[in-house]
C-alpha cells in the first residue's frame, strides 16, 4: 500500500538524516508518486509522527497483554508492564523514537507535545480501563471528587518516562527501567488506600453519630 510505502520513507529518512524531509515534494519525488497522493492518507509530516507513536502505544499494549499472567495482574503490574513492553519497543526503535521525542519534549517541557496526540488518547484509556478493574479489587481507592482526573494524572507519569527515556545514557536504559518501577510504585501509592483516607473514614462516621 502507498500509505506504508510512505511512512516507512518518512522513517527512513528521518533515520538517515536526522530531521524529517525539507518538504512532501522531496519525499513523494523519491518514491516515484504525485505530491497530490501524500495528501490522500496524511496532512503533513507531523501526522505521520503521530501515527508511529500510536502504532508504539498499541504495539505494546498488545504484546503485554500477551502474556501467560496478564489476566492474574493487578492494575499496578499491567502499567509496568506496558510501560516495559513500551520500553523495548522504543529500543528496537531506537534512533527514530530518541530524535523525536528530543525534537519534541524540549519545546514545550511538562506539556503534551502534538506528537504525541494519538498516544496519549489510547494510553488515558488503557489507564482509565484498569484503573477501573483496580477500584473493583480495591486496589484503587474510590475518590469521587479526584477520581476522573487520575488518567490526566498518569498522562504526567507517562511524559516524566518519556523524558526521562529520552535523556537515559545509562547502559541498555537501565535507568529507565528503575525511573518507570519508582514512579509506578509512587502513582499506586497515591491511589490506593492510605492514610487520607482512613482520616476521611472516620470524620464521615463522627459526621453520621452526630
Amino acid at each position: 500500500m502507498d500509505k506504508d510505502r510512505i511512512k516507512q520513507a518518512y522513517l527512513d529518512y528521518v533515520l538517515r538524516k536526522g530531521t524529517p524531509p525539507a518538504s512532501v515534494y522531496k519525499l513523494t519525488s523519491k518514491l516515484n508518486i504525485p505530491e497530490a497522493e501524500f495528501y490522500q492518507y496524511y496532512a503533513n509530516f507531523n501526522a505521520i509522527d503521530r501515527e508511529i507513536w500510536a502504532d508504539f502505544a498499541r504495539q505494546a499494549r498488545q504484546r503485554a497483554a500477551t502474556e501467560p499472567v496478564w489476566e492474574q495482574y493487578g492494575a499496578r503490574e499491567k502499567l509496568l508492564g506496558f510501560y516495559y513492553t513500551l520500553l523495548e519497543l522504543l529500543k528496537q526503535n531506537r534512533s527514530y523514537a530518541l530524535n523525536s521525542l528530543r525534537r519534541s519534549l524540549h519545546r514545550m517541557p511538562g506539556l503534551t507535545p502534538r506528537v504525541l496526540d494519538d498516544f496519549r488518547q489510547d494510553f488515558e484509556q488503557f489507564v482509565q480501563d484498569i484503573l477501573q478493574e483496580g477500584k473493583r479489587t480495591e486496589e484503587v481507592a474510590v475518590r469521587p471528587l479526584v477520581q476522573d482526573q487520575y488518567p490526566r494524572l498518569f498522562w504526567q507519569q507517562a511524559l516524566f518516562v518519556l523524558g526521562f527515556f529520552a535523556k537515559d545514557e545509562s547502559l541498555n536504559f537501565e535507568r529507565t527501567d528503575a525511573a518507570i518501577e519508582k514512579a509506578v510504585t509512587l502513582s499506586f501509592d497515591l491511589v490506593g488506600r492510605n492514610t487520607l483516607d482512613s482520616a476521611l473514614d472516620l470524620a464521615r462516621f463522627l459526621v453520621h453519630r452526630r
